[in-house]
């Protein structure tokens, strides 16, 4: 007997319309705003049908706000981002799988220890140690007495200070440091063989040539699941680069778009040029998912074990 699934066809079928439309509504709504004039937004408010100054909004953006130069930011803090995580992650995760340290359970719990402490919470101490980088090593001589030592000495104790806020470095750092990476080429590692790495070694193979030679081929597809995650985790951050730069010419082009807003109290926003600095911002990361889609397929299912 074959069941009459007609009804159960429908709902599905009624239920993935209606997530279609929670999706793309917004999306539709900030293209359909976008491409209307301001004074058409100051006379009939939301925008529900597209209009004909689309164009003319996006080059009002390039014409008369930061967004280009804060977009050539994110690019290079997203792409710094997503290539130093994912060196960082795959040789801290070789370490952890291949080689025999007797605290790798400890240093693989304190780099998950970063996913639970995002940088969202510690913001104010990481904040803190960029304003000045080398202030652990000034506690480290304040606390074991040598400052008194040398300014007994020299006349003065030592003060060393290097502030990399409203800099590149100051933004790409501090996001660097997460386990995600680790976690996802660790679970990876697990699901190969474990007598790979002997018979590489058997073969003559180092533990240098293991890696570039068959262990980096093998990862291709983590590799590139990951550089898409953090590109886009690079791309959206918004607190961080918010203290940590404070000059329009160092801001990402996420906190320009909410700079755009006016703090003037009775101004009202440009939501027509605001969305189509929106539509230009979203074009990079909607390009880099469409481009390495299947390889973040791939990269996520094979590290399943």
């Amino acid at each position: 007997m074959i069941e009459n699934a007609r009804s159960l066809n429908i709902a599905a079928s009624l239920i993935l319309v209606a997530g279609i439309v929670y999706i793309l509504g917004p999306l539709y709504l900030t293209l359909a705003t976008a491409s209307q004039s301001f004074e058409f937004m100051l006379r009939n408010g939301l925008a529900w049908y597209p209009g004909t100054a689309l164009f003319s909004n996006m080059a009002r953006v390039f014409a008369e706000t930061h967004i280009p130069i804060q977009m050539v930011n994110s690019m290079l803090t997203a792409f710094s981002v997503a290539i130093f995580t994912c060196i960082l992650s795959f040789l801290s995760a070789y370490a952890i799988v291949y080689f025999r340290i007797r605290w790798a359970g400890v240093a693989f719990a304190l780099i998950l220890a970063t996913i639970m402490l995002p940088l969202d919470i510690r913001v104010i101490t990481t904040y803190q140690v960029a304003s000045n980088v080398f202030s652990p090593v000034n506690a480290l001589l304040d606390v074991t007495g040598l400052n008194d030592l040398i300014a007994n000495i020299f006349g003065a104790p030592v003060k060393l200070e290097w502030s990399v806020l409203n800099t590149h470095l100051g933004l790409v750092a501090p996001l660097v440091a997460h386990g995600t990476g680790t976690f996802l080429f660790r679970q990876f590692f697990l699901t190969l063989p474990k007598d790979l790495f002997k018979a590489a070694r058997m073969d003559g193979a180092g533990p240098i040539r293991f890696l570039f030679d068959i262990l980096l081929p093998l990862a291709r597809t983590s590799f590139a699941a990951l550089f898409v995650l953090t590109f886009l985790s690079g791309w959206t951050q918004y607190l961080w680069p918010l203290v940590a730069a404070s000059t329009p010419d160092m801001q990402t082009a996420v906190v320009g778009l909410a700079r755009l807003v006016p703090d003037a109290d009775g101004a009202v926003p440009d939501f027509p040029m605001i969305m189509a600095a929106t539509v230009i911002v979203s074009i990079i990361p909607l390009a880099m998912i469409a481009l390495l889609q299947r390889y973040l397929v791939q990269g996520l299912v094979l590290t399943e074990k």
